[in-house]
């Protein structure tokens, strides 16, 4: 099955032999795009093999050695869920567990706007779950490493001190990693309920709140093991974790970007702007009380 769209919007789904009546009735252009499964990107239909027979005449076929063109789906273009190809980590079985996870990790971390395009939209929550699971764990538990060590050598000047605070860190340490996996699979869930609800808020949210809560997997399991990198690791995590999201809401949700960072950033919003009516109303009455008194 091939998926065929123009101008931003997708015709369906049709098979080889339909596609090919179509080139040659005039249906169908040879610069409409078209993708099927295995392909990374979408392409003209002129640049498929098996249609050249079909092209209209005068439809110059590619020089030899030409690059095949990657033309870019414009904003706002409807992409068909058969279209996603999906993310490698949804490909596990094939791929293998490390290979698809490393692969995913490095996809979202590199080419954030390639990855949310062909991320499913559905499938269910458990396997961007456990993606989110094993790398919101590593980063955690890297940050509470790198915490033990600074305050068990850098700021402890007794050396009996240093020891006790490892032995008590120790402990923590492993009840920690045991839950690691519960604290993340809590803040996915109450993070992905609010992401989705300040994203209907700002009118972004053309998708369900599985798509939401997918994108939000795929930021943390890969934006968290950064933490891994010593002093700067937790800080770039949380930077790049929010640039992520941003790109994944406007790309999952076929929606403009400026929503998108709108609805990431209004739960900050709103409390910093909850915050200063407050100060405010108390400054307000303290002044009231004094100019009582």
């Amino acid at each position: 099955m091939i998926s065929i769209a123009r101008d931003g919007k997708s015709f369906g789904n049709f098979s080889e032999a339909a596609v090919r009546e179509g080139l040659r009735s005039g249906q169908y252009l040879p610069t409409d795009l078209g993708w099927r499964e295995g392909m990374a990107t979408w392409q003209p239909l002129s640049q498929f093999p098996e249609f050249a027979a079909d092209m209209p005449a005068g439809t110059l076929p590619p020089a030899p050695g030409t690059p095949p063109a990657s033309p870019t789906i414009a904003p706002g273009t409807v992409i068909p869920d058969q279209a996603r190809a999906g993310l490698p980590w949804e490909h596990r079985s094939q791929r293998g567990l490390f290979n698809a996870f490393f692969e995913t990790l490095m996809m979202v971390l590199t080419k954030p706007s390639a990855a949310f395009t062909a991320m499913s939209r559905e499938g269910g929550l458990s396997e961007p779950l456990i993606y989110a699971v094993i790398g919101g764990s590593i980063g955690f538990i890297a940050s509470l490493l790198f915490n033990v060590m600074f305050q068990s050598f850098g700021f402890q000047a007794n050396r009996d001190n240093a020891l006790t605070g490892m032995v008590g860190a120790g402990f923590g340490l492993v009840a920690f990693i045991i839950l690691a996996p519960i604290v993340v699979t809590i803040m996915v869930f109450v993070g992905a309920a609010i992401l989705h609800l300040c994203l209907m808020i700002v009118g972004g949210a053309k998708q369900p709140f599985e798509t939401t809560f997918r994108v939000l997997c795929f930021s943390i399991g890969s934006t968290n093991p950064l933490a891994i990198v010593p002093i700067c690791g937790g800080f770039v995590a949380s930077v790049w974790a929010i640039v992520v999201e941003c790109i994944g809401l406007a790309r999952a949700h076929e929606t403009d970007t400026g929503r998108a960072v709108l609805a990431v950033f209004l739960p900050l919003i709103v409390c910093c702007g909850g915050g200063i009516l407050c100060a405010f109303m108390f400054g307000f009455l303290g002044a009231l009380s004094q100019h009582a008194h």
